[in-house]
């Protein structure tokens, strides 16, 4: 490992924040372009597009457009999270630094695309001095040993959902997805939970009171979930004096549900959960809301309960 630039920066954790969103950078643009999409049967290699916004802010915006695939996808968006993280980093520190880094992410796209000119055209790029080593299906990604969201079984579970798509659905499945994450980054609920792109949830668990969660749910672009968006609350089987560890083979009932044929905003989403805001006293008072009267303090209106 060499890099071309040397600098440093006093502050400790400064220092490891800009360290964090180097690492990101480097794996969101790394990784799509050093593996093959292999969503048909012919595969292919991912675009390389992402790129340019790597050295360039006016391209920034391309990493939120687009519908190539929803893992393609979601890398850009991960890209562009990490390159707005990289500026609030280095935002404070001297003219210097912020020089240096740009150069070293310079030197990081070039080596990139003088791989990838060698790998697929056969050309080799003039030796430099700050040349950097870069092969085909073994990217070099110091991100704290990978990000689970580039990997390989992400990959795969996206290309499933997705499978068998028309345009115009993944195009929305995409859509949904930016929005979905755009939620789970700006809500100030920490109980708050991604588990997976398509559905967020708030579990919380306070012993001595009954467990109820949250769920929002968007549909996929296969067709294998329902096609409308959902909000629903349940209620875990286990009394109110359960403890935490006997709650591992509980099983959630659905109480109500308020179902959207079109897509929330962000705004919506990030308000239910900052409601909700981990608390089981407002998932029990929400709990009670009858059909046709939205849930208290946000937009979502209970379509249909199922303790009638």
């Amino acid at each position: 490992m060499v890099s071309s630039t040397v600098t440093s920066v006093e502050d400790r954790v400064n220092a490891g924040a800009i360290v964090d969103a180097l690492n990101m950078v480097s794996a969101c643009a790394t990784v799509p372009v050093s593996i093959q999409d292999e969503r048909t049967d012919r595969y292919r290699l991912y675009p390389a597009a992402h790129l340019a916004a790597v050295t360039d802010p006016t391209a920034r915006g391309d990493l939120l457009e687009g519908s190539h695939s929803l893992w393609y996808e979601q890398a850009k968006m991960l890209l562009h999270q990490a390159l707005t993280d990289l500026d609030d980093a280095i935002a404070a520190v001297p003219a210097p630094v912020q020089k240096a880094i740009a150069a070293e992410l310079e030197v990081e796209v070039r080596g990139l695309r003088d791989g990838l000119t060698e790998f697929s055209k056969g050309i080799r790029p003039p030796e430099t001095e700050d040349q950097r080593c870069w092969d085909f299906h073994m990217p070099f990604v110091a991100f704290e040993g990978g990000l689970e969201s580039l990997s390989s079984e992400a990959r795969e579970r996206l290309n499933q959902m997705e499978r068998g798509a028309t345009a115009e659905q993944l195009a929305q499945g995409v859509a949904d997805l930016r929005l979905m994450h755009e939620a789970y980054t700006q809500t100030t609920n920490v109980y708050a939970q991604l588990l997976d792109e398509f559905t967020l949830t708030d579990d919380p668990f306070e012993p001595g009171t009954h467990c109820y969660y949250l769920n929002v749910e968007a549909p996929q672009p296969n067709g294998e979930r329902s096609s409308e968006w959902s909000v629903e609350i349940g209620l875990w089987d286990v009394p109110p004096d359960t403890s935490e560890e006997e709650t591992v083979s509980a099983h959630g009932e659905t109480v109500l549900s308020c179902v959207r044929t079109e897509s929330p905003t962000a705004a919506e989403i990030i308000t239910l959960l900052n409601r909700s805001g981990g608390r089981s006293e407002q998932l029990s008072a929400w709990a009670k809301t009858p059909v046709g009267e939205a849930l208290d303090g946000t937009d979502f209106v209970v379509t249909q309960r199922y303790d009638d």
